[in-house]
């Protein structure tokens, strides 16, 4: 039977969250260029809102990807083999996550989320359509390394990253990322990645600036969820969505910024914006064959094999773990 009890040692795994939110909120507001982690997004409301980002019209990652995965089902299968378990890391509602179940006969599956309310409504669906394959889904921040369960400890391991959420990182945190995700795996592991790639502008902005408004309402939750969980008095109404491409960082940056001078407080703090001044949010680096290559070595993985799309918009790649260091 399919095993659905959400691990995590007890409450105290949430208060840990809720200081380091705090603590990454209240530093990123200090500095002189104010920006708070892209992870902070993903409260139940804002993983709800990233669902709905990824069917917009504009929105070409997620269906590209999609596409990779279901028409090279038969060269993924055979080349990462059966009997691994499937490491999910930033699992979300885990979409995409049936596309390669179905593909390679895995022997287990383990969602790592941060958010742990959306994390047991994905997992349902999944225990649903998969009654025999056993499911563990851990509550917990990915960036640090995790214990998986002991139960699946002695079987092959294939991470699972995919939404070029690597992306959303800086070179040297993403690095950080894939060591990380190494001494979890361990070794002999796999990790399966999708990495978007540089095309141009004008498609790259308007898929993080949508006409319906749905990824400036993902942006504004931030402030929302700073509101509600610190204590904060941000004047949400007096901030705007803005997304901009960065060429010379091959990037597209996504800003709150301030339509008027405000004051405001979080968690007792005062803090304050000028007119036409931003808090950074996130960043989405896009990549070519070479960046993506250099990344994943420096992160102790080696590429093995690449598929993309026809357009040659996206990629999905799978690498071999470098070394012999043991599990996590």
């Amino acid at each position: 039977m399919a095993t659905t009890a959400l691990i995590r040692e007890d409450d105290r795994a949430s208060d840990t969250l809720h200081i380091q939110f705090r603590e990454d909120v209240l530093t990123g507001l200090s500095q002189s260029r104010k920006a708070i982690p892209a992870r902070w997004f993903y409260d139940h409301r804002g993983s709800e809102l990233f669902e709905a980002i990824t069917v917009l019209p504009e929105y070409y990652p997620t269906r590209t990807e999609v596409g990779i995965l279901s028409e090279r089902c038969a060269e993924i299968a055979s080349t990462v083999g059966p009997g691994r378990v499937v490491v999910e890391f930033g699992a979300g509602s885990a979409t995409k996550t049936p596309l390669l179940l179905d593909c390679i006969a895995p022997s287990g599956y383990v969602p790592i989320d941060i958010s742990g309310d959306f994390l047991r409504e994905s997992c349902a669906p999944l225990a649903a359509r998969y009654p025999g394959l056993p499911i563990h889904p851990v509550e917990a921040d990915f960036s640090e390394p995790a214990q998986l369960p002991a139960a699946l400890s002695s079987q092959p391991r294939l991470g699972f990253f995919p939404g070029s959420t690597i992306g959303n990182m800086e070179p040297a945190a993403a690095v950080d990322l894939l060591r990380t995700m190494r001494a979890t795996l361990g070794s002999g592991s796999q990790l399966l990645i999708g990495m978007d790639r540089i095309k141009d502008e004008t498609v790259l902005a308007a898929a993080y600036d949508d006409a319906q408004g749905v990824t400036a309402e993902f942006n504004l939750n931030l402030a929302h969820r700073i509101n509600r969980e610190l204590g904060g008095t941000i004047p949400v109404e007096a901030l705007l969505h803005r997304a901009v491409w960065n060429d010379a960082r091959a990037r597209i940056e996504m800003h709150l910024e301030a339509r008027r001078d405000i004051a405001f407080e979080v968690a007792g703090r005062s803090f304050s914006l000028s007119r036409g001044e931003t808090i950074h949010t996130e960043n989405s680096h896009k990549y070519e064959g070479r960046s993506a290559a250099t990344l994943l070595l420096a992160g102790g993985w080696e590429p093995s094999h690449t598929w993309m799309d026809a357009q040659g918009r996206f990629m999905v790649i799978l690498a071999q773990a470098i070394g012999n260091e043991q599990t996590a």
